[in-house]
Formats: structure tokens, C-alpha cells, sequence
């Protein structure tokens, strides 16, 4: 099964997910992550490596890791996993990674708006493993957040604040910025590297329909047209109720609003996103964690 290969409309606030099971619990994982599908195969153990890195194995031209998530997620019971088993083959953040499953179910398409975000008291923690949540016939499907997963086992694929820096000492105190990140802790780190570059005045929403609802008040400022009482707006792309897509194609064909440059921060950044990315009219699209390339970016949108 290759993810690759399904394709959706731009901007319709759509997406497609991998169902499959650990133990019995229902997951998923946005189709655009995952390169390939296969059984699983015996791993080359790496020595003094995280405990939920499973080992490595040759992979086509790579060599790819490979994440023990049964044991990550504390449902592996001790099992010795067998070609009944699978890897989810992924690629995001930059990095190529596989996931061991159990039993994949198959593709369902979704609307961002059928995806709820969990519960922080449920989940006991302020942002948690789960993105979002969706109820199936069968009960709940937890959509899995696999970039903390992975900075968790592998910090260094994350976002480095001590790199902002190499970006240099500039006034940069501008008109607010607003960050759209449905991660608190993705979205507290990019606050914390803005800040230390300079800008100040930071507005944050959790997705895209709340973004939608602050440029709506935005908006109604007649005193001044919208881009210059905002600088610039920083979106995910994955979140719950409305992605980032949806959102950049709702501020561009928006009469008022369009001139405000939209930057999409994601993990999901590839070719084929970036032709997605410049359809809906995103001003630049930047791959997570490049913090500093970003903050350049946004130097470069507001001279501009």
C-alpha cells in the first residue's frame, strides 16, 4: 500500500487517514506522512539507542529506523512481532522513520471538522500523543501526534531554540505575528524562538477556524486595512475543525484579508505539498523544525 499515491483536492479541508490497531485500540496517521506500507522485517539492532528504537533495516536506496510504537504507547504486553505484523514506512520533519503496527485497516477520508481535540484533563497532560479524536462505527479512532513522538525518542529532530542564535541581534519589534498551531508545546516553542529574535507582540490560536475567527475581528478594524495591523500569519497545516490549507485559501480569497502573507510551518513540507501550498496561495512554505530559516522568512515578508 503506498500513501503516496492518493491524492485530494487543495484547500478543502479534507485529508486522509491510515486506520490500523495496536492491541486492539483504533489509530491514525494522515496519509501524507507515510511513503509505504510493507510486512514486517528483521531489524539490525543499534547499540546504546533509545528502548523504543526497534533497530534499523535496508529500505529500498535508505536505511530506515524503526520505532517500536506498541512499546512507546505501553501496549506491547511483551510480544515478539512477526510478518503478521507491519511498518508504517514515513516521512516528515525531514526524516525518514517506519512504525511498528499490528493490523492496518485501511484509508478514510475525513473533514478536519469531524476531528475533536482530546480532552487535556482525559489525557492527563497539556499536550498529549493525540492530535485529534474521530468516532467511527466501531468507537473512537485517536489520531496519533507523531512528531512529539518522535522529538520524544529523537530531540534532535525538533525544533532547536538555540539556533535562533545564528540569526543575529535585530530590532524586529513589528506589527503582531499570529502562530497557528494546534500543539501548546510546538506553538509555546515558536512563541519562545520569535521572541528571542526580536518579535514581540505574538498572537496564537489552536487551528485554523479560531485564526479564521481573529482575522474576522481584525477585519472589523476599519481604521487601518488589515496588513498593516498584522504582519504576517504562521499556520500548521494538520489541525482539528480547519487545516492550514483551508485556512490560506479562506484569508487569500478574502477580499480584505488577502494581503496578509500566510508562511506554512510544517512538518508536512515536500515537493508534492508545496504545489498543494502555492495553489491555496501560502506566500512561503517552510518544513518544521527550520526555525531559523523561518524567522529569515519573515524578516524577508515584512521589509518586503
Amino acid at each position: 500500500m503506498n500513501g503516496s499515491n492518493i491524492l485530494l483536492e487543495t484547500g478543502t479541508n479534507e485529508l486522509e487517514i491510515v486506520e490500523f490497531q495496536i492491541q486492539k485500540s483504533n489509530f491514525g496517521i494522515n496519509v501524507a506522512k507515510v511513503k509505504e506500507i510493507i510486512r514486517y522485517e528483521k531489524t539490525v539492532k543499534i547499540p546504546k539507542a533509545h528502548p523504543c528504537i526497534h533497530g534499523m533495516f535496508k529500505w529500498r536506496d535508505s536505511v530506515v529506523s524503526v520505532i517500536d510504537l506498541p512499546k512507546y504507547l505501553n501496549l506491547d504486553s511483551g510480544k515478539v512481532y512477526s510478518n503478521r505484523d507491519f511498518f508504517l514506512i514515513t516521512y516528515f520533519n525531514k526524516t525518514m522513520v517506519a512504525f511498528i503496527v499490528s493490523h492496518v485497516i485501511g484509508i478514510k477520508r475525513l473533514s478536519w471538522e469531524e476531528i475533536e481535540k482530546p480532552s487535556s484533563t482525559i489525557y492527563g497532560e497539556v499536550d498529549g500523543i493525540i492530535n485529534g479524536v474521530v468516532k467511527n462505527s466501531d468507537g473512537l479512532v485517536s489520531i496519533l501526534d507523531f512528531e512529539k513522538i518522535l522529538t520524544d525518542i529523537s530531540p534532535g529532530t525538533g525544533i532547536q531554540v538555540s539556533s535562533v542564535a545564528k540569526t543575529g541581534n535585530k530590532a524586529r519589534n513589528h506589527k503582531p505575528i499570529l502562530i497557528v498551531d494546534d500543539s501548546q508545546t510546538l506553538s509555546r516553542m515558536i512563541e519562545d524562538c520569535l521572541t528571542k529574535a526580536g518579535y514581540q507582540d505574538l498572537i496564537t490560536a489552536s487551528n485554523g477556524k479560531e485564526a479564521w475567527d481573529i482575522l474576522q475581528k481584525i477585519k472589523e478594524q476599519d481604521d487601518k486595512p488589515p496588513n498593516e495591523l498584522l504582519s504576517c500569519v504562521i499556520s500548521d497545516i494538520e489541525m482539528p475543525q480547519m487545516d492550514g490549507h483551508h485556512l490560506t485559501k479562506r484569508i487569500k480569497e478574502d477580499p480584505v484579508l488577502h494581503t496578509i502573507p500566510v508562511i506554512l510551518f510544517s512538518s508536512l513540507i515536500s515537493d508534492d505539498m508545496k504545489q498543494k501550498g502555492e495553489k491555496v496561495g501560502a506566500d512561503a512554505q517552510i518544513s518544521k523544525p527550520e526555525i531559523v530559516n523561518l524567522i529569515n522568512v519573515i524578516d524577508g515578508l515584512i521589509e518586503k
